[in-house]
């Protein structure tokens, strides 16, 4: 009995030995290879491990160094100085599910046709690691990253999984190629949805806040969404800058609020924008909404030459288009103020009111090639149901016929100022009338216009302007066609007989002041230069009693 009391314990001592050889030998750099090795050539895996080290201290663990990890013919999935396994009863009979899995100080690139990875764990955790990502939908990549995932079940395509809770904090992150810092997200996915229960950030030198879910089928809805203090710069033109968000999936937007942003892009920028969005839903470039709103107010809006100064909306958006509460802005020194209604089935602005007071407004130089131009497809027609102007200034720079009003006031009603898609007077009536003017070096006073129109014809039933000592007087039909043609008869009296000369007009041989009196008709928007469409005759009396005859050559 002695002897086999004394075979077992030397068995045992054997054993005991040969563990703690094997525990030594397992840490060192050789076992490390081989272990790598083997996993190398077993899997369609490359591992490569320095060494594997244990703590009697944290005994539930074991710690892996000099990791690197890819799928055969992939780039590196896992650089790591560091990988942490925590141990737990459940390996006895899966092998392979940990506890927790900690990476440390190294990269992980989330392929999107990663095949799943032959592990798992109750907690995935990162310790300043850098996170990767270049799929479709999310190009990521962001820097000095701590996040924790529970449970961590990595599928094919997910090498994070697609059912756990997650906490992901990043000191910088750019994401699509919007660069962002001190991020922090907490959410969890379930059933192929994304819950991001809270999430924030540093953008473009402000704060963004939000909570916001993401359906199986891709699109979104942001409960809530918050900007402040952005200052954002941007190489694009305005309407480079508003295409980029026709590309974005289908989004619902509960609230997003935006909080004094400066916005700055080529030609284009917005100055202390506040703007509170609700109740809106986002597709292809196109919105709906059933009980929506927006408030928006700016210190400044520039886009180009135009520039608005202190514009405050408040806009109110439903299944049937906008209602447009208010919207009123200091605008080329003046204000403007307006409300009513775009509707979306006809694709009608029809304004209740348009007051315009103070302006002083140079015309672009190339207005009338803007005039014949096409709106775009949101606005077919544009219909003002009153329309007062008071103490405007409108200047004309264009050398080829410069021209000036003076204190232009006016007043129009049930004016259809844009129809198809193209402007026009489409009906209504219109009266205008200002103290002085200048057209092209011919200074007259009181110039005065009224018309009426409908769907066939402007009628212009007056059209003058007093002279030094004489007056202008007018009247022309323009008939609604392609081109529009234009028929105009001009009395002037005891006017400079040379006034016309300035207007166009082929020289008088005549000199003082006399009678004129014009025939004219033509094309008002013809395709070429507009003189070239004309055909007319005047009829000119000096106060010597002398006439002329002359047709337009």
């Amino acid at each position: 009995m002695k002897f086999i009391g004394k075979l077992l314990l030397t068995l045992l001592l054997l054993i005991v030995l040969a563990v703690v050889v094997l525990y030594l030998v397992g840490q060192t750099r050789w076992a490390a290879g081989r272990l790598s090795a083997w996993i190398s050539d077993n899997s369609e895996y490359r591992l490569s491990i320095g060494k594997i080290t244990h703590s009697w201290s944290q005994p539930d663990q074991i710690a892996l160094e000099d990791v690197q990890l890819a799928r055969n013919g992939q780039p590196q999935a896992l650089v790591a100085n560091r990988v942490d396994l925590g141990l737990n009863l459940r390996q006895i009979t899966e092998p392979r599910y940990f506890h927790s899995v900690t990476l440390r100080d190294g990269t992980l690139n989330v392929q999107p046709q990663a095949a799943a990875l032959p592990v798992q764990a109750d907690v995935l955790q990162l310790s300043n690691m850098a996170l990767q990502s270049n799929d479709s939908e999310w190009q990521l990549n962001a820097q000095q990253v701590t996040a924790g995932i529970t449970p961590w079940r990595p599928l094919a395509g997910h090498l994070l999984g697609d059912n756990n809770q997650f906490q992901f904090s990043a000191g910088s992150m750019t994401l699509n190629g919007i660069p962002t810092s001190k991020v922090l997200v907490q959410g969890e996915q379930k059933q192929g949805q994304l819950l991001l229960n809270n999430f924030g950030a540093n953008l473009a030198q402000g704060d963004l806040t939000g909570v916001a879910s993401r359906a199986a089928d891709g699109s979104w809805q942001v409960d809530r969404l918050r900007l402040s203090g952005v200052r954002l710069q941007t190489p694009l033109t305005l309407a480079e800058f508003m295409q980029r968000f026709t590309t974005l999936p289908p989004v619902t937007l509960k609230r997003f609020d935006l909080i004094d942003a400066r916005l700055e892009g080529k030609a284009w920028a917005f100055n202390d924008l506040d703007l509170s969005l609700q109740n809106v839903s986002i597709e292809k470039g196109d919105w709906r909404s059933e009980d929506g709103s927006l408030n928006v107010n700016a210190g400044d809006v520039i886009n180009g030459s135009f520039h608005l100064i202190d514009p405050i909306a408040t806009l109110r958006l439903s299944s049937a288009g906008i209602a447009i509460q208010q919207f009123t802005t200091r605008w080329e020194g003046g204000l403007l103020r307006t409300s009513g209604n775009w509707l979306r089935a006809g694709k009608r602005l029809q304004l209740d009111e348009v007051a315009m007071a103070a302006l002083e407004y140079t015309l672009p130089i190339d207005w009338r090639e803007l005039w014949l131009k096409p709106l775009p497809d949101w606005l077919a027609e544009v219909y003002v149901t009153k329309l007062t102007t008071n103490r405007n200034l409108i200047i004309d720079i264009n050398p080829a016929f410069p021209f000036q009003i003076t204190a232009l006031d006016g007043y129009g009603s049930n004016l259809l100022l844009a129809r198809d898609r193209q402007w026009g007077i489409w009906s209504g009536s219109l009266n205008l009338n200002g103290s002085e003017a200048t057209f092209n070096k011919i200074d007259v006073r009181r110039p005065s216009l009224a018309l009426n129109a409908d769907a066939n014809q402007i009628n212009v039933t007056e059209l003058s302007a007093f002279m030094p000592n004489g007056l202008l007087e007018a009247k022309a039909i323009v008939d609604q066609l392609p081109g529009k043609p234009f028929q105009l008869t001009l009395h002037g009296r005891s006017v400079p007989i040379n006034t016309l000369q300035q207007w166009g007009w082929q020289p008088v041989p005549l000199t003082g002041d006399g009678n004129l009196e014009l025939q004219l008709k033509g094309l008002l928007n013809s395709d070429g230069p507009f003189k070239a469409s004309l055909k007319g005759n005047l009829q000119a009396t000096a106060g010597d009693g002398q006439a002329v005859n002359q047709q337009l050559p």
